[in-house]
């Protein structure tokens, strides 16, 4: 999202002049519904259209019926039905992504989350209908594209401050504030990522810049969850800690599994020895001496040393199961 644009297997469509780049951005802002001639020449002209308005919307309608082609702009009684499919339009991909974005955020899948998000505000290249800034029929949709880009991004923030990428984030967040001072939320996030990054006093001098913004330009304090952020950071509340990071957790996770197979491995290969020295010890009568950290196998019968193995460790690495045989190795 950005300036109006219409693309076509890679090829820029040609929209026409101003006057009918806005005829075109009206209906896209009703798509679905029929949008009224009378309607188009209040948006598009304000309080004094030229006389001419009627038919110059015509013209223009005509004009984009055969740039934009398949049908798309129809005639309907004394208005114009401008018709999308589901995932033309760069909003209709946005809000499907946000969707799947805070379902995974909901399914405590922060990773998957933050992919989507990011995704998502990938489409924006500017801000929404950027070039008809000073229009008055875009001023209301601007607002509330704006707005669900910014929620878009604060959610974004939040998934990658589950992730423990608190450090990553401080210099955007510095940013987003000086940009949108007025948002709580944002501000929450920058503190909150200051604090983790062991910044204490740089989030609570962030709270009192916070407030003095707040108190000048619009007379009231900070809302409560603003407030209760800056009291558990006065008392470093355990609550406020990171959590670990994936990446560290799936390592630690594949240590552990790569130390069980390990042990497993050693206990078949103490299993393996026992058992070929009591198949193999037959009438052999040769002497043998018990090694160093070895497990030694006696004949009950002759009271004879018939097999010495190695155990790869300390005697205190060896217990015995509760049962007769052979003993487990830790």
């Amino acid at each position: 999202m950005g300036p109006l644009e219409v693309v076509e297997d890679d090829r820029r469509l040609m929209l026409g002049g101003p006057k009918q780049r806005a005829v075109l951005a009206v209906l896209l802002l009703h798509r679905g519904e029929v949008v009224s001639t009378d309607r188009l020449i209040d948006e598009v002209w304000g309080e004094r259209p030229p006389a001419t308005a009627a038919k110059t919307v015509q013209v223009y309608v005509s004009n984009l019926r055969k740039a934009l082609g398949n049908g798309l702009l129809v005639t309907q009684g004394r208005g114009y039905l401008l018709r999308t499919s589901p995932g033309q339009l760069d909003l209709d991909r946005f809000d499907a992504l946000v969707a799947e974005a805070r379902q995974a955020l909901r399914d405590g899948k922060a990773e998957a989350g933050s992919d989507r998000f990011r995704q998502a505000l990938a489409l924006w290249r500017g801000r929404a209908l950027a070039d008809f800034a000073f229009e008055r029929f875009a001023q209301n949709a601007t607002a509330q594209l704006e707005e669900q880009r910014l929620a878009a991004l604060e959610d974004r923030i939040d998934a990658e401050l589950a992730l423990g990428e608190h450090a990553a984030l401080v210099a955007e967040l510095e940013s987003l504030v000086r940009e949108h001072p007025r948002r709580e939320r944002l501000q929450a996030q920058l503190m909150l990522a200051l604090y983790r990054s062991g910044r204490q006093a740089d989030a609570l001098e962030r709270y009192q810049t916070a407030r003095r913004a707040l108190i000048d330009q619009l007379g009231i304090e900070p809302g409560p969850a603003l407030g209760e952020l800056e009291r558990s950071i006065l008392t470093q509340d355990p609550s406020l800690q990171p959590p670990p990071r994936p990446t560290a957790l799936r390592r630690a996770a594949s240590r552990r599994r790569a130390s069980v197979l390990l042990l497993i491995g050693a206990a078949l290969l103490l299993i393996a020895a026992v058992s070929a020295a009591l198949l193999s010890g037959g009438d052999d009568t040769r002497a043998l001496s018990l090694q160093a950290n070895a497990l030694g196998l006696v004949d009950p019968a002759t009271g004879h040393l018939r097999a010495s193995v190695p155990i790869g460790g300390t005697p205190a690495r060896v217990h015995t199961s509760g049962g007769p045989g052979v003993g487990d190795q830790r």
